[in-house]
């Protein structure tokens, strides 16, 4: 009898240590695991999207910087992976952008994202100190591959967790939307003192901090800038007011390139000072393809009809994703694979 009772209270302590170290790891990883529980998956392309719950520790982020991939996935691993190994895959791909009105007088920006596979996710954040926004993060970034790719509710989804720190374009609440697109080359500020980010925190610092294209350029004017993978770029920024620049890095300087019309359009050559330094594809008939359209229409262009002259100028083989964003009602309309067929529409309001 008392053996009996001993080993009844043995598995009750047992079973009380399981419940404790299961209550402790629940508190640890709460908001990992409401955000990993906010995956969905969209299409099987795939595309997916997410809501980032609780902190991405940006803020921690930007007191130290990066100076390489290696120190970002160091930094991501710690703080949001809690270990789990990242390796940031970057190729080099070709882009194009635009800025310009709807007929409803509203602001909107369209771009395609044309580059080797890669699986984009919409990711919802709302940091305590910054800006909400919705992004559109590269998943193949955070080591994910057509034969290894995140499912909802499974385990293989964590490295979603690095989205925060992978986006290649987006809007805040604000209405701030901006973009990257791949440069021939690029020569951006080294300066003593200055922290450094990279090509996609440098975004992520854009839509977490500038409430205006003003405020975006002096952001990314405070700090030095290295590029993922060596694919220099730049960058497209606008906001709902009509005002656009695209900022580019040259002489070790953030340089400013400004529009002389109501709208702006960014390709894959470097522009500023009318330097029109190209990668040497197709990158000036692209650009040419929406000048040539925004120009007849005055610079007005309703969003189903952006989204059909991104599709005029998509690559016939490699553009991942299509996106509209309005930045009045931060409405954003995406096609994903060069299916434009199949265009998703989704709220600014996370899901």
């Amino acid at each position: 009898m008392n053996q009996k009772k001993v080993l009844k209270k043995s598995i009750i302590a047992v079973l009380c240590l399981i419940l404790i170290l299961l209550l402790i790891a629940f508190s640890l990883f709460f908001n990992e695991l409401k955000t990993l529980s906010s995956l969905r998956k969209i299409n099987d392309y795939p595309f997916y999207t997410m809501t980032y719950e609780g902190d991405y520790g940006f803020d921690e982020f930007l007191t130290v910087g990066a100076t390489s991939d290696a120190d970002i996935e160091k930094f991501v691993m710690k703080r949001l992976l809690k270990g789990i190994n990242i390796d940031l895959h970057i190729v080099e791909g070709g882009c194009t952008a635009f800025t310009a009105k709807n007929n409803h007088d509203q602001q909107i920006f369209g771009r395609n994202f044309d580059f080797d596979y890669a699986p984009p996710l919409l990711l919802y954040t709302k940091p305590k100190n910054g800006y909400e926004s919705v992004s559109l993060a590269n998943l193949s970034f955070a080591g994910y591959n057509e034969s290894y790719l995140p499912e909802p509710k499974s385990f293989n989804s964590f490295l979603t967790l690095a989205a925060p720190y992978l986006p290649f374009d987006g809007i805040n609440e604000c209405g701030v939307t901006i973009a990257l697109l791949a440069v021939p080359y690029a020569e951006p500020p080294q300066k003593e003192g200055q922290i450094t980010l990279n090509t996609t925190t440098a975004i992520r610092l854009v839509l977490d901090k500038a409430s205006n294209v003003n405020e975006a350029v002096a952001l990314l004017q405070q700090y030095n800038i290295y590029f993922s993978g060596d694919v220099e770029c730049h960058y497209l920024i606008a906001d709902p007011t009509g005002q656009s620049v695209l900022v580019e890095f040259l002489e070790g300087e953030v340089k400013i390139v400004n529009t002389d019309t109501n709208y702006q359009i960014a390709s894959n050559f470097i522009a500023y000072n009318g330097l029109n330094i190209g990668e040497g594809y197709d990158e000036f008939e692209r650009y040419d393809a929406i000048d040539n359209y925004l120009m007849n229409s005055k610079g007005i262009i309703s969003e189903s009809d952006a989204m059909s002259l991104l599709e005029v100028v998509k690559s016939p083989v490699r553009t991942q994703w299509s996106v509209v964003y309005n930045m009045v009602t931060k409405k954003v309309a995406i096609c994903t694979n060069g299916n434009y067929e199949d265009i998703y529409e989704f709220e600014f309001e996370k899901q």
